[in-house]
């Protein structure tokens, strides 16, 4: 028999971010954001699970959430289709390391408003929404 995929209860997201941060942000801010979100995941727990190059997997995730957040779509332009749940499994993801990524992304979103000009009015949608993607990317209970 082929292996048995974990699907988390949770589902996909129900709720995605405004398409307005993108026009506040800007794309050099949402990749200096990944990029200090990237730094926060290699020096965490979970950095096994992600390649050497930080810095490249920091762009093609900053890539996408240009995308999500309002702008071009960098990431299908560069990568295709984003498949999310597909190129995460590989990696054993449980809840233990969900609930790392996640912190990881909210020390880099500790004073976002003035580092990134992120929109405050837009910030807890935008967490609501990492709270439940995180949760979807889970492959491993």
């Amino acid at each position: 028999m082929g292996k048995t995929i974990f699907g988390p209860p949770a589902g996909p997201p129900s709720v995605h971010p405004s398409t307005e941060i993108y026009g506040a942000m800007g794309e050099a801010r949402i990749f200096a954001m990944l990029a200090d979100f990237y730094d926060e995941l290699g020096r965490s727990s979970i950095r096994p699970l992600f390649s050497d190059d930080l810095l490249a997997a920091s762009k093609r995730s900053a890539a996408f959430f240009v995308g999500l957040l309002g702008g071009p779509p960098l990431y299908q332009q560069l990568y295709g289709h984003p498949m999310l749940r597909a190129r995460h499994m590989p990696f054993k993801i449980d809840r233990s390391a969900r609930d790392v990524w996640l912190a990881c992304f909210e020390k880099t979103l500790e004073g976002a408003e003035e580092r990134y000009h992120f929109p405050p009015e837009h910030l807890e949608g935008f967490r609501q929404f990492l709270r439940e993607f995180s949760l979807w990317m889970i492959n491993t209970p």
